[in-house]
């Protein structure tokens, strides 16, 4: 099995995978624990969003439909 990373919560008795994933028996696994609250995170998230605001913003210019290498059928436009 390739290495993924998944998102799990601990409900009070047990780790739950937050998505159903197919585990064999004896599968390593690697639990990383994130503190509830995280001042420092989030004023990194709030700086990216801040900057991704100033690249992608009002003024940024409009890239032409040709320039999509690969469409998305998922897509549904505006």
């Amino acid at each position: 099995m390739e290495t993924i990373s998944v998102s799990a919560h601990f409900d009070g008795e047990r780790i739950l995978l937050d998505e159903p994933i197919k585990l064999e028996p004896d599968t390593k696994l690697i639990v990383t624990i994130l503190p509830k609250y995280n001042g420092e995170r989030e004023a990194w998230l709030a700086l990216s969003a801040g900057r991704l605001e100033q690249a992608y913003g009002a003024e940024e210019e409009e890239y032409p439909l040709g320039s999509i290498k690969e469409a998305n059928p998922e897509y549904e436009g505006r």
